[in-house]
């Protein structure tokens, strides 16, 4: 019997097992190939580095700012003020960086189990039933928490939610490709498109990137993606710094994630919490998921501590999760993105081509539309304001 259960080692579930076990708690941590490289930009934002202090000894880029540009290529550049960076991993190495600091704190790994369904006593959820090269295992424990992504096939039996549609989801295919380039290693470069999507480029250093496009909502279904990415890589704007026609492809995907903000009406039951991916833990319009699962993994860790010692397990108790300021949040700062949308995107982009023709001119509000789009800052009441002279 184990005191928690997690299903899924990527970075929301190794946070929550590193923390858990990090207090002496017995952990569970179940995921189904720890050799799968997630498709991904993987851009770490700078707030993640007091969560993950790991990072700051590794030799890794040092990623100072970005660089946005509008569907007309309007560009914002912005600098972090002092010493603050963040960075681009490879998420497979990223994430076994982040399982590992879990297994040396403590926590158990089993490796090569796709958790297939949850063990049942008396109505209440007890265990998670998994598939492995030896056949059909089960782990017990007195609180599970379901962190395995978008393809869990333990969320939509947990009764939470129901599976996603393809209009919740952003669909992304991108590649780490090497050789040449033109980019400066110290930003990272994104471009938003005429439809509801983005391009993206991000320096790994040693003359490595990763290069990738989205789309989200009804556009997954208006528009072919790998035409998209395809074009993309032919835009004379991205040939500025990728001018080569041969890179070496290192690595290459495609991938959904959710792109609507946390289902907070979703995110906990009797003995049970989800996080990550698998909550809707993703920025709406960014798409920045890593540091935000990471916070959710945390926190779900917190009030997991909090119900192990007072031994309460109930949905009751277990709504502390959703209520943690830290959640309340990223749910008001994610519901507001998700209502720009709509406007963001009118008129194939025009707004947006605006948004950042006036952040050109004004440094100050260009400051917020940085906070809004890369953290989980709410805007203020001035950037609100600006933001309605843009028609």
């Amino acid at each position: 019997m184990y005191d928690v259960i997690i299903s899924g080692a990527g970075p929301s579930g190794s946070k929550c097992a590193e923390v858990l076990a990090k207090k002496g708690f017995k952990i569970a941590l179940l995921e189904k190939d720890i050799n799968w490289r997630k498709p991904c930009g993987g851009g770490v934002h700078h707030r993640a580095f007091y969560l993950i202090p790991k990072l700051r000894k590794l030799n890794i880029p040092k990623i100072h700012g970005i660089v946005m540009h509008s569907a007309d290529y309007h560009k914002l550049e912005y600098r972090m003020k002092g010493q603050k960076y963040g960075t681009v991993m490879d998420r497979l190495e990223f994430d076994n960086l982040m399982r590992n600091t879990a297994i040396d704190e403590g926590a158990e790994l089993f490796n090569k189990n796709l958790s297939l369904d949850f063990i049942v006593k008396n109505k209440v959820k007890i265990g998670i039933r998994t598939k492995s090269s030896s056949g059909t295992k089960e782990y017990y424990g007195k609180i599970l928490i379901i962190a395995d992504g978008m393809s869990s096939k333990l969320a939509p039996k947990s009764g939470l939610r129901s599976k996603w549609k393809t209009e919740e989801l952003g669909i992304a295919k991108c590649a780490i490709m090497e050789g040449d380039n033109q980019l400066d290693e110290e930003f990272i470069y994104t471009y938003f498109r005429p439809y509801k999507g983005y391009g993206w480029i991000f320096p790994l250093g040693n003359k490595k990137f990763n290069i990738g496009v989205t789309t989200f909502a009804e556009d997954n279904t208006n528009y072919n993606l790998f035409s998209l990415y395809n074009q993309f890589l032919k835009d004379s704007h991205i040939k500025k710094y990728i001018s080569n026609s041969n890179y070496k492809i290192i690595w290459t995907g495609a991938f959904p994630f959710p792109a609507e903000g946390v289902l907070e009406k979703s995110l906990y039951d009797d003995n049970l919490l989800l996080i990550g991916d698998t909550g809707g833990f993703v920025s709406p319009i960014s798409g920045e998921g890593i540091h935000t699962s990471i916070i959710s993994g945390n926190t779900a860790a917190e009030v997991a501590i909090k119900a192990l010692q007072e031994e309460d397990y109930s949905k009751t108790f277990l709504k502390k999760y959703k209520s943690h300021p830290e959640i309340r949040k990223m749910i008001r700062n994610f519901k507001l993105k998700r209502s720009m949308i709509k406007f963001f995107y009118e008129k194939r982009g025009e707004n947006l081509n605006k948004l950042l023709a006036l952040a050109e001119k004004d440094p100050e509000f260009k400051n917020h539309v940085v906070d809004m789009f890369l953290s989980k800052s709410l805007p203020s009441q001035d950037f609100i304001s600006k933001l309605k002279t843009v028609n």
